[in-house]
């Protein structure tokens, strides 16, 4: 997975219609495929990382490949990649994904709209049991009765997808940066 040592900017749009994999110790999976991606880059006031390296943020100025995930308003967890070489903190939030099938937790009136349930970053990870025990895991294909997570697919084809590209969403600092990408029309891409 060299192609995530590139700038956050680059990835971001290269992981829209990837599959990310989340197994757990029983060995059962769930599928996700991300649908909506942001960029946070050196240099960026919305970056985390963006005055200093922080115990909170520390994770970001490591290897790529690595998760990313702080919880906000003290209730939901945010799931991003890390990219760039070690050292330059960048990651990309992933924003969205539409999960096929809907993990058997999901409450019923949830499933009456399966494509929303990974719509938005608090409730993929919600959906994945994703948390910030997960903080710091790398990205790769484990055994059978290992926890972990890992991308399969290639990268959209622009001519077929249509590809969005606009500004990130519920930001002050850097909201003009047209870093936030989707997959056009997508049930599951969140809304403002």
């Amino acid at each position: 997975m060299d192609w995530l040592s590139q700038p956050a900017p680059v990835v971001a749009p290269a992981l829209l219609g990837r599959v990310l994999v989340r197994q757990f110790v029983d060995g059962s999976q769930l599928r996700a495929q991300i649908v909506e991606t942001e960029a946070y880059a050196p240099g960026d006031p919305a970056c985390h990382a963006y005055r200093r390296q922080t115990e909170r943020n520390r994770v970001m100025f490591g290897p790529p490949g690595h998760l990313y995930v702080y919880l906000i308003y003290g209730i939901y967890h945010c799931l991003n990649i890390v990219t760039e070489a070690e050292g330059i903190p960048a990651a990309v939030l992933i924003r969205a994904v539409n999960l096929d099938p809907i993990p058997e937790w999901i409450p019923p009136q949830k499933r009456r709209k399966p494509e929303r349930v990974g719509a938005g970053p608090g409730l993929l990870c919600q959906a994945l049991r994703i948390d910030r025990s997960h903080n710091g895991w790398p990205l790769r294909q484990v055994t059978k009765n290992q926890e972990g997570f890992w991308l399969e697919g290639s990268p959209l084809d622009p001519a077929q997808t249509p590809i969005v590209q606009t500004t990130r969403i519920g930001i002050t600092q850097g909201a003009d940066i047209p870093w936030r990408w989707y997959i056009g029309g997508h049930p599951s891409v969140s809304r403002y």
